[in-house]
């Protein structure tokens, strides 16, 4: 990786290699890995921290409510944002914001200054998650960039297939203070890892957001579609993960979780090679069809076969890594070089406050009616959801194949 990150790029030849070639573009990866191995375990260990010092079930709830609500907040000002400060500089900013106060932590289990510290560093998250993927619209050209937003997907999964199922074990085995210094180098060292990068503006012609005189606003109507799909299929995300634990067997919940994670890398890398060679827009509709056949199979296991949890779960998650990875292609394609911020705050925006309003209103239509009553509604909505893309699909194609 070190032979990676050093060589020098060479021009036009180096971009014809793919994203991989690119120095900058293995940064962001790098960088991407640093700030998620900070997000990834602290979404268990922090909640754990609370209960620790004494905070009831809805206190220890807050800790992650917070920490989202400060997310979507900044995440629905970073289109100006960028206009204002740049990319390269956002990104520092956020990762510092998210790395530098989980060193706090420690100090107090307090549940009023722990949510002080998630709030600051939902700020930081929020920063990272939209610039970072502006970052991979900048750093490469339109007929390689299914890939690259596939490969920054791995980026972003990895942290949370290793780190995720290990954060609890490693507060456990080395001690909480432990964990909160090494998350929080992580994502301060990815700090340095951006500053490093050349700024250079795209390839393609555009010069990043911060250096235009003005821009033009991008029409909402065509984000629609798949802002839809990606809000629907991120509520299911929610109430999966915060409810699995509840309904079935701890091991099997373990494999389900991993089996989430892993196959939604996967789909996000599948979907970025496929729509490189033939348009991006053409697998919302059957990532989404593969997200409601996941849930529907999630509820058949939690009522009554469990053992099937782990392949409903995969099934899942393969199918909304699809979609997350067309989504954004496809809103790059359609939002044009100068609003690459407002199309990725959009995406971000969707996945976030999806996964939040899912885990709450799966909490609401469990305790009416039941865990698999929860999944089945969520199979439900994400069905309705399918005639949109379907349509938006037949009015419009989001990108033409790249060969």
């Amino acid at each position: 990786m070190a032979f990676f990150l050093l060589r020098k790029r060479e021009g036009s030849d180096v971009r014809s290699r793919g994203p991989l070639a690119d120095r900058d573009f293995l940064l962001l990866l790098a960088a991407t890995v640093g700030v998620f191995t900070n997000y990834a375990p602290l979404l268990s260990v922090v909640p754990l921290w609370a209960a620790v010092g004494g905070s009831d079930h809805s206190g220890v709830g807050t800790t992650t409510a917070v920490t989202m609500a400060t997310t979507v907040g900044i995440q629905v000002c970073m289109s100006r944002l960028l206009r204002w400060w740049g990319p390269y500089r956002l990104f520092v900013a956020g990762a510092l914001l998210l790395g530098v106060p989980t060193f706090g932590y420690p100090l107090s289990a307090d549940l009023g200054w722990i949510l002080a510290v998630c709030a600051v560093r939902g700020l930081g998250f929020g920063i990272v998650t939209v610039v970072g993927s502006a970052l991979v619209a900048e750093l490469t050209t339109p007929d390689q960039r299914g890939r690259a937003v596939g490969w920054h997907g791995v980026a972003v999964g990895i942290p949370q297939i290793g780190f995720l199922p290990l954060g609890v074990w490693a507060a456990d085995t080395f001690g909480f203070p432990a964990v909160f210094l090494v998350t929080g180098l992580s994502s301060s060292l990815a700090a340095l890892l951006v500053g490093g990068m050349t700024r250079r503006s795209t390839a393609y012609g555009s010069r990043p957001e911060a250096d235009q005189p003005s821009s033009r606003r991008v029409p909402l109507r065509p984000l629609t579609a798949p802002c839809l799909v990606m809000l629907v299929s991120a509520c299911a995300l929610g109430g999966a993960t915060a409810f699995l634990p509840l309904a079935v067997d701890t091991v099997i919940v373990s494999a389900s979780l991993f089996a989430l994670s892993a196959a939604m890398t996967t789909g996000r890398w599948c979907a970025g090679a496929w729509s490189d060679r033939y348009g991006a827009g053409r697998l919302l509709v059957p990532g989404a069809i593969l997200c409601a056949a996941g849930m529907a199979g999630l509820a058949v296991a939690v009522a009554a076969f469990p053992v099937l949890a782990v392949a409903a779960a995969a099934l899942y998650g393969f199918g909304f890594g699809t979609v997350q990875n067309d989504a954004m292609v496809v809103m790059f394609h359609r939002a044009g070089p100068q609003n690459h911020g407002t199309a990725s705050a959009a995406w971000n925006v969707s996945f976030d406050a999806g996964t939040g309003a899912g885990s709450v209103s799966a909490g609401l239509i469990a305790q009416a009616v039941s865990i698999p009553g929860a999944y089945g509604a969520a199979a439900f909505l994400i069905t309705a959801a399918v005639p949109f893309a379907w349509r938006d699909a037949g009015r419009r194609r989001g990108s033409a194949p790249a060969r």
